[in-house]
């Protein structure tokens, strides 16, 4: 429920609680909040659960037709006015128009047959409930009011009521219909319908208008439209429309309605009146005092107080809504406005606002009014206000003189870090581009390596990313702490191992003895670290300690996650969890979102790994709102998502998704997509038993991971799932080949996923050489021992699975049936329904005897998913069969159980029938 009003799951959930109790609901709001929305998806929600919905939404032009909300209210059930006394009917007939009336309408016997027919609907058997909803409730027309008021408050809590109202501040108003007095009053549930926050926000404008907006323009529409939906929509649709998007600083354009409107109203006021409201508009947080200081006395502010537009309260001066201010200032000459801007400027106590003030008053090189302004904006920057400071800093940047170079190149970079900082990817690679341009030697070597860092996080091919490190590193003086950063980022952009580890070793050589770039120095021991062991060397583990004790207490973005991604690798996932969560919990403090994105993906497969699949489900849809918001790459979440779906037996929708990564890795010649989406599509192919395309999506992988001489691909662990597709499709060479490749990486780093995997292939692969099995299945059986069972559940149960499978053929049905019964009930306990029931399947394969009333695997798993209530469709798809295959085993349950309903069969399966003891 509240699935389709985005932002409102509390609301929702609240309101559906208060009516399935028996309470009315009253929910309230400005104009444009999203009432209306609210109040159809929960008529929706009880709809679809069979409510009987009498419903009105008047009007205010409406309001002046006698009855015509309660005709519509009362219309589904006209059909009961039959059943009514004689005056009833008679009043009705008025109300209803379903018949000439030639008498004045009694409206007392209106509402009393409007309640005698709610009785009616609610004692009707074959309605769980009745529920009047009023979307509006102010503009009722008068007698309609007066028939529901009387009948709701005679019927509640037998009917359900949900009703909407405009409010306007905090105060509380009357409720409607009188749903506030007497008993009704004691049960109504009051609810707020706030202001919308930037993420639902998100969705609705893009829904509205079909555009992405950046983040940091998000969050300045949120704050104009005070969250407000409608009026968020009306500025965006303003935005838009502009030949370019605001500046950060900038004001946002004014809906022409509410222009117009403001405009009317400050032509109506006197002259000092409207001098004093452009200054408190164009005041950064005016006050009595601060307006006092350019000359404009308290009184000066009553008019416009009078006419709505501010409010005084105490030394504050504020306007009644925000958009008000934009209005105004929009309205401003541009002359005029400058001469303003300086008084303030002049008066202002504040150095942020007089900085402020000094940025739109100065058009001339300034160098004291650059310096103020560039400080300014380093506060900001300090302050977590990126967008904010990026502006000040290109300000000071323009009025810096011609012979400050440093000064120039210093706040034009900081600029462009400060739009990257605030997620706006677009601006900011154009601002580094404008730098790199501007800007020589190590200056243009710092812009250039800013715009590559851009790049990588927005999702640039691989080449252009490359390049634009490259031109950096071109740029910057051999041997100085410069070069060694930018080293250290070509080590996290290059792929391929051996060229990633030389670039970390100079990047950690060059910032050894540099106590400004700690930070990077730590990356870059990590990266070597890293890249050490992808490129198939020992582990140096005092490399990763000396990275750890460097980086203190603020890990760098640069690499951070390197010991979470070598911890879980070691299937440590405890360790890697609680970096990650640490690491989040700073990213969000400081609002750094590209990395909660980041760390949010490292959570949903850490979590995917360990067997919380409700854990990862919640880290990857965070990281997606997240990514969505300000325009993160989502290959990464996609993929996740696809494991995720694969694990939980949905391998069609997996499918699809590996293989639109995999086109569009192709598009842009990234191996890295390659890689992770050739891996989904092994899964997916073997999970649905596509076992020729599965053996064919992991040779591709291991061809990529091959060309990029990635000898430990520490994130990849496909080798068990290759040799098994090889097997399935009869390729045994290429099976064995795929076995000593996972020995060789077992031998160079042993851990319990290729300890698993190395015995779960021996199995399969001996089985399928028509060898004896017998030794492999011991060592199956002590290599499961030895894994914890909280360590790899999925790797475990599949162990399992093939144990079973392998003692089966074997003959020895009694340790077959209990390996696969165990495998089953593991693979429900995941969630892994598709091998939960290739598991079931596998049991009734054992050949024992099922006497006439027990159920078969197949006709137990599709009695067991229909008493959870699937229908046949999410059956079929579940179990890998066809419809009318469902439709037959379920005819065979019926007979066999005595059972005609989905009812009756939930009932006894409830009771254990079917089911071998």
């Amino acid at each position: 429920m509240g699935g389709a009003v985005i932002g409102r799951d509390g609301v929702l959930s609240q309101a559906r609680r208060a009516l399935d109790e028996g309470r009315p609901v009253l929910l309230e709001g400005p104009a444009g909040i999203g009432k209306t929305a609210v109040h159809r998806c929960l008529l929706d929600a009880a709809a679809r659960d069979g409510w009987l919905l009498l419903c009105c939404a008047p009007t205010e032009v409406e309001r002046a037709l006698p009855f015509a909300a309660l005709a519509d209210v009362l219309a589904p059930i006209a059909d009961r006015v039959a059943e009514l006394s004689p005056p009833q009917r008679t009043a009705l007939a008025g109300v209803l128009l379903s018949a000439e009336v030639t008498e004045p309408v009694d409206e007392r016997a209106v509402g009393a047959a409007t309640r005698a027919l709610l009785e009616a609907a609610a004692a009707d058997p074959e309605r769980p409930r009745v529920l009047v909803g009023v979307d509006d409730a102010p503009w009722l027309d008068p007698p309609s009011e007066r028939a529901l008021r009387f009948a709701l408050r005679r019927v509640v809590p037998r009917v359900a009521v949900l009703v909407t109202a405009r409010s306007e501040g905090p105060r509380a108003t009357p409720a409607p219909l009188g749903l506030d007095h007497g008993a009704t009053g004691v049960l109504l549930e009051r609810l707020a319908v706030g202001p919308l926050g930037v993420g639902a926000l998100h969705h609705v404008l893009r829904a509205a208008t079909g555009a992405t907006l950046p983040r940091p323009l998000l969050v300045r529409l949120a704050e104009e439209s005070g969250g407000n939906p409608l009026l968020a929509i009306e500025l965006a649709r303003a935005v838009l429309r502009l030949p370019h998007r605001p500046d950060p600083g900038a004001d946002l354009p004014a809906a022409p309605s509410l222009r117009q409107l403001v405009a009317d109203r400050l032509a109506a006021l006197p002259a000092p009146t409207r001098h004093a409201i452009r200054l408190a508009a164009l005041s950064g947080v005016p006050t009595l005092d601060g307006l006092a200081r350019a000359g404009v006395a308290a009184a000066d502010l009553d008019a416009a107080e009078e006419a709505g537009l501010v409010v005084v309260a105490g030394e504050e001066v504020a306007f009644a809504h925000p958009v008000y201010a934009a209005a105004v200032r929009a309205d401003v000459p541009s002359g005029v406005r400058r001469r303003l801007h300086r008084l303030l400027a002049d008066t202002a106590q504040d150095p942020d606002e007089r900085a402020r003030q000094l940025a739109r008053c100065v058009s001339a090189p300034a160098p004291e009014a650059a310096a103020e302004i560039a400080a300014a904006g380093a506060r900001q920057q300090a302050r977590g206000a990126p967008e904010i400071a990026a502006g000040l800093y290109d300000t000071a940047a323009r009025l810096a003189p011609p012979g400050t170079v440093a000064e120039h190149a210093r706040w034009r970079l900081a600029a462009a870090q400060c739009r990257y900082d605030s997620g706006d990817y677009a601006a900011a690679r154009t601002a580094a581009e404008q730098a790199a341009e501007e800007l020589t030697g190590p200056a243009r070597g710092e812009a250039l390596l800013l715009r590559a860092v851009i790049g990588w996080s927005a999702d640039e091919s691989p080449e252009k990313v490359m390049a634009a490190a490259e031109r950096a590193l071109a740029a910057a003086l051999p041997g100085t702490t410069l070069a060694g950063r930018i080293h250290a980022h070509l080590g996290m952009f290059e792929d391929a191992p051996d060229l990633a580890r030389r670039h970390a070793e100079h990047a950690a050589a060059l910032l050894a003895g540099s106590p400004d770039d700690r930070p990077v120095y730590a990356a870059a021991l990590l990266l070597l670290f890293f890249n050490e062991v992808r490129a198939g060397l020992t582990a140096r583990t005092e490399l990763l300690e000396r990275a750890l004790a460097a980086e203190g207490e603020e890990p760098s973005w640069l690499a951070g996650t390197v010991p979470a991604i070598w911890w879980r690798s070691l299937d440590e996932h405890d360790r890697a969890r609680a970096r990650l969560h640490r690491m989040l919990d700073r990213a969000v403090v400081r609002g750094d979102e590209p990395s909660q994105h980041e760390l949010l993906c490292h959570l949903g497969e850490t979590e995917l790994l360990a067997g919380r699949w409700a854990d990862a489900a919640e880290h990857i849809a965070a990281a997606r709102e997240l990514g969505e918001q300000y325009g993160a790459d989502s290959a990464g979440v996609e993929w996740l998502e696809g494991l995720l779906l694969a694990y939980r037996g949905r391998v069609d929708e997996a499918a699809r998704i590996a293989d639109s990564g995999l086109r569009r890795a192709d598009e842009l010649g990234d191996r890295w997509r390659r890689r992770i989406h050739a891996q989904l599509a092994g899964y997916a192919a073997l999970t649905g038993g596509r076992l020729p395309d599965a053996a064919r999506h992991y040779g591709l992988l291991a061809a990529t991971v091959d060309e990029l001489g990635l000898v430990e691909p520490l994130a990849q662990r496909f080798e068990p799932d290759w040799l098994e597709a090889c097997v399935g499709a009869g390729d045994l060479a290429t099976a064995e080949t795929v076995l000593e490749r996972l020995a060789v990486r077992h031998r160079r780093l042993a851990r319990p996923w290729t300890t698993l995997g190395l015995a779960r292939g021996r199995v399969l692969l001996d089985g399928a050489l028509g060898r004896d099995t017998s030794g492999a299945l011991v060592e199956l059986a002590a290599a499961r021992a030895a894994v914890p069972a909280d360590v790899l559940p999925l790797d475990r149960a599949r162990c399992l699975l093939v144990a079973g499978v392998a003692y089966r053929r074997l003959r020895r049905r009694r340790e077959a049936r209990d390996a696969l019964t165990i495998a089953a009930a593991e693979f429900d306990a995941l969630g892994a329904a598709s091998l939960a029931a290739r598991a079931r399947a596998e049991v009734e394969r054992t050949g024992r005897r099922v006497a006439p009333r027990q159920l078969t695997g197949t006709e137990l798993e599709v009695a067991r998913l229909a008493a959870a209530g699937r229908t046949n469709r999410v059956i079929a798809d579940t179990l890998f069969i066809s419809p009318k295959t469902v439709e037959a085993n379920l005819a065979r349950v019926y007979r066999k159980l005595g059972v005609t309903s989905r009812a009756e069969l939930g009932a006894t399966m409830a009771r254990g029938a079917g089911v071998e003891e």
